[in-house]
């Protein structure tokens, strides 16, 4: 039998805000324009200026996914009266696997296609062009049943937003009882679990050597990836805080909001462009450590979020019907602008652009070439279902 999930009158209904419509769009930019950074961060020592550019343009790019997710947190969140458990697992879960089963199998062909019949000769250092055979083709595809691969990097989201759906009627059951002071030591505790990766980063440089070959720390190990926060790390932690920001705000005034995002955002840059560029300088040509800075889920990015979120949520703006329409091609933005995002690489190559420039106009042209195939797709009923 299935269970009704409850909810709180308390709780604000969910409703059409502009703000949030642009933060969806402003996200989704971001995300394009991390993967516009990839090819030129790419080249480390062999193009320090041009991976200093994308070091430097790329973490400003940071917050795009946990953005993606508090979004998704707040459209959904909290399910409503009458929701069932099965029922949110076919709506929601049921909507993610034909777009995940569809461009695991289009992407791996356009890059096959662009790559070995195309542009062989791509000067992209994140590309082996030799590697793009029939049979390459094939492997990719059938392996997405264990998980994404180098063409489909996006996707990643996806099998992880497929998780996050999962825990979020269990997650909403309890927020909708939970008091304001335990979702706030909920979150707390989150907040600690930010440091981690830079307490595993340290560990060995402080005479940590490990457990039988695994550097894990916190009872983590080769037997035990579950650790002593590993209930409350991760992206479950932004589901928690997009209900509290829904449910109770901030309730700072404008300045108070300024004082505190403005440094907030400044720091948290500051860590992990300078982080990012360090780690590489410490660790020359060992690129296992380099994107600790980057990880979605660290206190430096998780400042630059919240300060862009706690600024958004004070916009006033009034609905646009440009804005809702096009964010509501985020989705299928994000589902196929890779593929643009490495042709757009070997167009504006051919230039003698600086390389933050070529970045730029790689976003703009990905951006838009992404958006004109998801409204064209959205035009026709069968493969509207698989940018929706």
């Amino acid at each position: 039998m299935n269970r009704t999930v409850t909810t709180t009158a308390a709780v604000q209904p969910r409703r059409r805000e502009a703000w949030i419509d642009l933060l969806r769009v402003v996200a989704c930019l971001l995300v394009v324009f991390a993967h516009c950074c990839d090819g030129f961060v790419g080249a480390f020592d062999t193009d320090r200026s041009a991976f200093i550019t994308g070091a430097l343009m790329g973490s400003l790019t940071r917050p795009c996914v946990p953005l993606f997710v508090l979004m998704t947190a707040m459209l959904v969140m909290p399910l409503g009266e009458g929701t069932t458990l099965h029922g949110f697992y076919r709506k929601r879960i049921g909507r993610i696997l034909p777009p995940l089963i569809f461009w695991s199998v289009a992407l791996p062909v356009l890059f096959y296609i662009y790559y070995a019949h195309v542009n062989p000769a791509s000067a992209n250092p994140m590309v082996d062009t030799s590697a793009y055979t029939p049979a390459g083709v094939w492997q990719k595809i059938w392996l997405m049943v264990f998980n994404f691969n180098f063409d489909t990097v996006p996707l990643w989201y996806l099998y992880m937003l497929v998780g996050l759906y999962l825990i979020i009627p269990i997650l909403d059951a309890w927020l909708a009882k939970a008091t304001r002071r335990e979702v706030l030591t909920v979150l707390r505790i989150w907040g600690v679990t930010l440091f981690i990766p830079y307490l595993k980063l340290i560990a060995p440089h402080v005479g940590y050597t490990g457990n039988f070959g695994s550097m894990e720390i916190l009872g983590a190990c080769d037997w035990n990836a579950y650790g002593t926060f590993y209930y409350l790390t991760g992206f479950i932690g932004y589901l928690i805080l997009a209900f509290y920001m829904r449910k109770w705000g901030l309730q700072w005034s404008a300045a108070k909001t300024a004082a505190i995002c403005i440094p907030m955002f400044v720091v948290g840059y500051a860590i992990t462009a300078g982080g990012f560029i360090k780690i590489q300088d410490y660790y020359p040509g060992d690129y296992s450590y380099l994107e600790v800075i980057w990880y979605f889920t660290g206190i430096n990015v998780f400042m630059m979020t919240f300060a862009i979120l706690a600024a958004f949520s004070r916009l006033k703006l009034r609905p646009r019907r440009w804005l809702t329409r096009l964010a509501s091609l985020t989705f299928g933005i994000y589902l196929c602008h890779f593929i643009f995002v490495y042709v757009t690489f070997d167009l504006f190559g051919l230039t003698s652009m600086p390389a933050a420039l070529k970045i730029l106009c790689m976003t703009v042209v990905s951006f838009a070439a992404a958006a004109a195939v998801t409204w064209l797709m959205r035009l026709v009923p069968f493969t509207r279902r698989f940018i929706d």
